[in-house]
């Protein structure tokens, strides 16, 4: 672990197409892609994959370290990862993320906006499988890994489908929502497997569940003070011709919302950390200090939670201050 095989880059093309495609399973997709859908296409949909995606990368996260599978043994095979060589292999968690978002969106969006249902379904198969070919291409997954999780996210979607419209229901109007929302993610983040040796799980599970529960409560928050929805120039996928004005909009509040979202996870990363070094009487770049329970816990929650509402709240009132809806 930590020492990268060195290799020839033979095909530049598939090279590139799977390095991007496993980036779409990474937080850098999650943390553009997910608040996009929220601020240029529609809040149901985006509720929905959110919490689909919360629930599905628990369960394949823990599911890890709960078989610890192995992942493909190096040599013979090359990986081009090092991150997260530490954690078990089955079920790929990339996998089950692709399957979860790209077949949510399409589920969620069917029903409300025109366009090909064949087109849809071609570009969500697309989408998981270029995720699940990148991840063995780059080494870190068996095919059954990739199988195991897109099986796993696939049966998991259709459980919770006849839910959906119950579940939002209730995160949007239960007076119990904003405490639940946050109690219960911790109370999972604190349970969570215990392993022999310090695995980036945890914390990437940590940090999942934040984004979940800060975004949550925001609905929550949103819905009881009637904060106005996107309903002006929201992306609409039905029309064919998508005007000038729609996408300098479009391209503002994204690129307006994740500089503040990027802030804010880095003002509260600091705030934070400094906080719990303070306490637990560690400088900030000790790492190993990070790893430990009551410091990566409160710091990855806090930090993200933090990025979740603000996606959900902050963001949409400075949309509204500078025009936007």
């Amino acid at each position: 672990q930590g020492c990268a095989q060195k290799y020839i880059v033979k095909n530049y093309f598939y090279y590139y197409l799977f390095k991007f495609s496993a980036a779409l399973g990474e937080e850098i997709f999650y943390i553009t892609f997910l608040p996009f859908t929220y601020w240029n296409i529609d809040h149901s949909v985006s509720r929905r994959m959110i919490i689909i995606w919360s629930i599905v990368m628990y369960i394949g996260q823990v599911s890890k370290d709960i078989l610890k599978w192995p992942r493909p043994l190096s040599p013979p095979v090359v990986k081009l990862e090092l991150r997260t060589d530490a954690e078990y292999g089955m079920p790929s968690t990339h996998a089950m993320a692709a399957t979860a978002i790209s077949f949510s969106f399409l589920t969620a969006t069917m029903n409300q906006y025109e366009y090909p249902f064949e087109l849809g379904l071609v570009a969500a198969f697309v989408f998981s499988m270029l995720v699940c070919l990148s991840r063995l291409y780059t080494g870190m997954h068996t095919v059954l890994d990739v199988i195991g999780g897109a099986l796993i996210s696939a049966v998991l979607l259709m459980l919770l489908y006849p839910a959906w419209d119950m579940i939002d229901h209730l995160l949007l109007t239960s007076p119990f929502c904003p405490l639940l929302s946050i109690v219960v993610p911790l109370v999972l983040c604190y349970n969570y497997p215990k392993l022999d040796y310090y695995s980036p799980t945890r914390g990437d599970t940590t940090t999942i569940l934040g984004a979940g529960a800060g975004a949550t409560v925001g609905f929550w928050l949103n819905n009881q003070y009637a904060a106005p929805a996107y309903t002006g120039e929201n992306l609409q996928l039905g029309i064919p011709l998508i005007t000038s004005k729609i996408v300098v909009v479009v391209l503002a509040r994204f690129f307006v919302g994740i500089f503040v979202v990027l802030l804010t996870r880095q003002l509260m990363k600091s705030v934070v950390l400094g906080m719990l070094g303070y306490r637990y009487k560690f400088p900030i770049g000790d790492l190993e200090a990070r790893r430990r329970l009551e410091v990566e816990v409160p710091y990855k929650f806090i930090t993200y939670s933090s990025v979740g509402f603000s996606a959900t709240v902050i963001v949409p009132l400075l949309h509204k201050l500078l025009g936007l809806m």
